[in-house]
């Protein structure tokens, strides 16, 4: 499929993927996976992605969420441009 949506970070989410990253390296592939299916498909119409619409977000604080192995995306979708929000590390006790 052809990339139909301009993925573009926020400098916040640089600033906190830079600092994830350099304590887990399997980000970095996490990452590369999730721009191609924000790409082609951010409101995951096709339903095969792990992209949830948030409840009671507004626009600009991250209203779609994306998993990727235990790291979690926050975007929000502008016309044909994806923002990211936000990059954030689910720990492995959270649910215990």
């Amino acid at each position: 499929m052809t990339a139909a949506f301009l993925v573009r970070p926020t400098r916040q989410f640089e600033r906190t993927f830079d600092k994830l990253v350099r304590q887990h390296r399997e980000l970095a592939a996490h990452y590369q996976r999730v721009i191609g299916i924000l790409q082609t498909d951010p409101y995951n119409s096709s339903r095969s992605h792990q992209i949830k619409k948030l409840v009671d977000v507004p626009t600009g604080n991250g209203q779609y969420r994306i998993r990727a192995g235990r790291f979690r995306f926050r975007f929000d979708i502008e016309g044909q441009t994806v923002y990211l929000k936000a990059c954030s590390l689910r720990r492995e006790d959270t649910y215990r």
